[in-house]
């Protein structure tokens, strides 16, 4: 039997999920279609703003055509405004929402961030999650100066979304120091320039050295020349006019501290989009094109309120448990989650198919209630679940003779008596969004089907799955869901932070008997049992805190003389309406699995796009067939983590089973200094000036961006992502070896040389490594692509501890470190199955007396040994 929490889970999450769903950008032939640009909410209506984003896309077309070989070209792309807007040339939106956009519009997370960026959250070459641009930005040309035309922008945002390339400059490493000179950090190295620092007043003085570093201050500013500039490093300078082309291999600087290097193993981005990318097979197959493309089409389109049909099975195996279970359910959809002004049809089916209820504006409480009562209550006949859909589409033509956009929720246990597969092409044709439930381990593959292809999302239920499961449909503001079962008492703290706090609510499912209930605010005040509202046939008792619930912590204690499972779930939306609230984001990388490679828990905290940092993150991962595993997701930049302190918390899932399986984050942040921090981002740069014949000639200063950090306070939260599928290709759970190391880093203390990195797992980033395996050398290529050839370390006294651990390890070399001298070192790990991790990134370790003077730069003339680390990542 399927409990009732679970039910109401998945039903609510499949409304939720429809969000997040996505068709995905696609190559029709040379040219890009299905790219969807999304305006917020937030952004007040002005034209101009279309047009801006149609001469950007334009532009970007063409340039991309140059960039990539004449091979590609944007050929559509729909524009999705805010249903505010008012206009009839806006056309009706199918599938698209500003959630699952791959280009947003919105506005700045802090005053004057106007920098475009794209969020990327994988490894080099998985594709972004969007890309970011301000209304600002779009409207206002001065940033044409400060950042380059918008179209050369574009490509270069394009690149980190699609190809998943990174940046050639870095603002945490702007210089580096190599074969004997300081160096600016970019790509390729025969982009020439100067070097100077701009005073306050706007003028320039001769950079300063830092006598710890022999590194010039930070403030000091490479100001690339003009007329020394290569065509190539698109993602280093997209605004000069000379450069028309990503980096490739011949001309590609494998030393610069760049992201690029760090995340890509020193490839050239020209590699990585041509051998690594989405788009790899299809990019070496295509021809060039016979002339230039023609411009981008473009529809512009605006998604209404909601219209949704609720499509119920009725049929004689839902009998029992199952049919309360789903009235539970949709009672709690229909009074607590659909939003006001939407529209709502309910469809039931067995043998035959009924219309309960036409489309019903959701205006009121009582039109709420109506709804409920009309639920079925019982369940008898045959599962014909053609006749179902049928008649869901019959209830979605009543709001205007078609069906597109509009959206069915499937409930069935599965298991179709009629021939499903025959009817289930219609319905994807349909342009409705299905999402299907299935209650059923035997549910018809048809289901899926249908889901996958309109937009929507199918939902397995195992009955094996006995509590924790109930869920708020926002899942960016389900602050608690907890479930126990239990004979005593049940006590928890839920904290409400000042984001959030209107329409709070406490709701607590029992199985058997009705619990006693005691809920403090942080004031101090008691509710009982007398302040709720009870329904005994639906077996819940609600808490709804009038007006906005009181920040800080509230406690709940549950008490049960029997022995019965129980869920409790607070749920609350923002505390203003300028204000966005803290939300959680979870996924998996992929959602089906072979075995062949192991899959990623991602889950990204964030205010407003400003990252949560410092949060303790669980992941629950539940399989049809019962099996549980719990991981606390890092933010720590070591293993699958991409970067640290980025509020995108990381881990691997190695237990992989047949079937498929649920995913459930927690995050809390209790009596820590969890924190807004400034936003980790991919982006084209502000570049402050150029050198032109000798001189240089400053662009107007960029808007100061705040970068405080700011606390967060206590605050929970509970997100849901899709189910995901794992059909192993073998007989045997896969094994995989020790991830690969990303942060080694080395330093040379007279002649002892110290690295540092985080220690791998036996699996990935799990358990412990069995041994680890040095390697060294003169040259950074020859480390990067014969590792087994470079020097060995002996690591006999080196133990492995602990993935997540730090791993130091000091050894003098067999000779004299001289002054000058760049050494090169990376580390494979290995496991107790001998299974190899990859070769680690590259640190570089330099030992100078004394720096260098680049062009431009002033020496204090102080004799000291000092160290330049560098982090070369392969």
């Amino acid at each position: 039997m399927l409990p009732y929490n679970t039910v109401m889970t998945l039903f609510v999450l499949l409304w939720m999920l429809l969000s997040f769903t996505s068709t995905g950008i696609k190559l029709d032939g040379n040219g890009y279609v299905d790219v969807i640009i999304a305006i917020s909410s937030r952004v007040p209506q002005d034209d101009m703003l279309i047009d801006k984003i149609k001469e950007m896309v334009t532009e970007g077309s063409y340039y991309l055509y140059d960039a990539l070989d004449e091979k590609v070209y944007f050929k559509e792309a729909t524009i999705l405004v805010p249903p505010q807007w008012n206009s009839k040339d806006f056309f009706k939106a199918r599938t698209e929402s500003f959630e699952k956009a791959h280009i947003k519009i919105d506005n700045a997370n802090s005053a004057n961030n106007t920098e475009p960026y794209t969020k990327q959250y994988g490894e080099c070459g998985a594709e972004g999650e969007y890309i970011h641009f301000t209304p600002e930005y779009l409207l206002n040309d001065t940033f044409i100066q400060l950042y380059g035309s918008r179209g050369r922008v574009f490509v270069h945002e394009w690149a980190h979304l699609r190809w998943g390339v990174y940046d050639e400059y870095s603002k945490e490493k702007p210089f580096y120091f190599s074969n004997g000179r300081i160096e600016a950090t970019r790509c390729s190295k025969n982009i020439e320039g100067q070097f100077y620092e701009v005073t306050a007043g706007g003028s320039l003085q001769p950079c300063r050295i830092d006598p710890q570093t022999s590194l010039p201050y930070d403030g000091c500013t490479f100001f690339p020349d003009r007329n020394q500039i290569t065509n190539s490093s698109i993602m280093f300078l997209p605004s000069l006019d000379p450069v028309t082309a990503f980096c490739r291999e011949n001309e590609h600087n494998s030393q610069a501290q760049n992201m690029q290097n760090k995340k890509c193993s020193n490839k050239a981005t020209w590699t990585v989009i041509f051998e690594d990318s989405v788009d790899k097979d299809a990019l070496r197959s295509l021809k060039p094109l016979e002339s230039p493309p023609p411009p981008p089409s473009f529809k512009v389109v605006q998604r209404a309120q909601r219209v949704v049909c609720l499509v119920l099975d009725v049929s004689g195996s839902m009998e029992g448990a199952r049919i309360l279970q789903q009235q539970q359910a949709a009672t709690h959809f229909l009074r607590y989650i659909i939003e006001d002004q939407a529209s709502v049809g309910i469809v039931t089916f067995s043998t035959s198919a009924s219309t309960l209820r036409s489309l019903t504006i959701i205006d009121s409480d009582i039109t709420r209630e109506t709804l409920v009562q009309l639920l079925p209550k019982r369940a008898s006949g045959s599962t014909n679940m053609c006749l179902g859909l049928s008649q869901g589409f019959q209830v979605l033509q009543e709001d205007n003779g078609d069906v597109l956009g509009d959206e069915i929720i499937f409930l069935t246990d599965g298991q179709a008596t009629d021939n499903i597969d025959g009817c289930a092409p219609s319905a994807i044709q349909s342009g409705a969004i299905i999402s299907t439930l299935a209650f059923s381990d035997s549910a018809a593959q048809a289901l899926t089907e249908m889901a996958d292809k309109t937009g929507g999302t199918f939902i397995y239920a195992s009955d094996e799955l006995t509590s924790n499961q109930l869920m708020d449909a926002f899942a960016s503001l389900t602050l608690s869901t907890v479930g126990t079962r239990t004979s005593d008492w049940f006590n928890g703290t839920v904290s409400v932070d000042q984001t959030v706090g209107n329409k709070t609510s406490f709701v607590i499912i029992y199985e058997i008997r009705f619990p006693s209930i005691y809920i403090q605010s942080p004031s101090g005040s008691i509710y009982t049992q007398t302040n709720m509202s009870h329904d005994g046939l639906l077996k819940t008792v609600t808490l709804n805190i009038p007006g906005t619930a009181e920040p800080g912590d509230w406690k709940y204690s549950i008490q049960t003389t029997s022995n019965q499972a129980f869920t409790i779930t607070v749920t609350s939306q923002a505390a203003h309406e300028d204000v966005p609230p803290i939300i959680v984001k979870t996924h998996m990388n992929q959602q089906f699995n072979d075995g062949t490679k192991p899959m990623t828990v991602f889950a990204e905290v964030s205010q407003n796009y400003r990252p949560v940092i410092n949060a303790e993150v669980w992941a629950t991962l539940e399989s049809e067939t019962g099996s549980v595993h719990t991981l606390q997701l890092l933010d720590n930049g070591a293993g699958a983590d991409a970067f640290q302190g980025d509020g995108i918390y990381s881990r691997y899932f190695t237990k992989l089973v047949d079937g498929r399986s649920s995913l459930k984050v927690r995050v809390k942040n209790q009596d820590v200094q969890t924190r807004f921090a400034a936003p980790k981002k991919s982006g084209a740069p502000y570049v402050p000036g150029y050198v032109v014949n000798g001189v240089v000639q400053l662009n107007p200063p960029k808007p100061p961006v705040s970068e405080e950090l700011l606390e967060v306070g206590n605050f929970t939260r509970t997100a849901t992502g899709e189910s995901f599928k794992v059909k192993l290709s073998g007989t045997t759970p896969p094994n995989f070896p020790p991830n690969r190391i990303t942060d080694l880093s080395a330093e040379i203390q007279e002649d002892t040389v110290l690295l540092s990195w985080t220690a791998p797992g036996e699996d990935l980033d799990q358990g412990t490594a069995k041994s680890y395996e040095i390697r060294w050398s003169f040259d950074l290529d020859m480390l990067r692509n014969s590792f087994s050839n470079g020097h060995v370390v002996n690591t006999a006294a080196v133990s492995p501890h602990e993935a997540g651990s730090v791993e130091q390890h000091s050894f003098n070399l067999s000779f004299p470190i001289q002054n000058g001298t760049t050494l090169f070192f990376a580390v494979q790990s290995e496991d107790e199955q001998n299974a190899k991790s990859e070769t680690s990134n590259i640190a570089q370790a330099s030992k100078i007396l004394h720096g260098p003077k680049p062009p431009g730069v002033s020496n204090p003339g102080m004799n000291l040994t000092v160290l330049v680390i560098s982090l070369l990542h392969v």
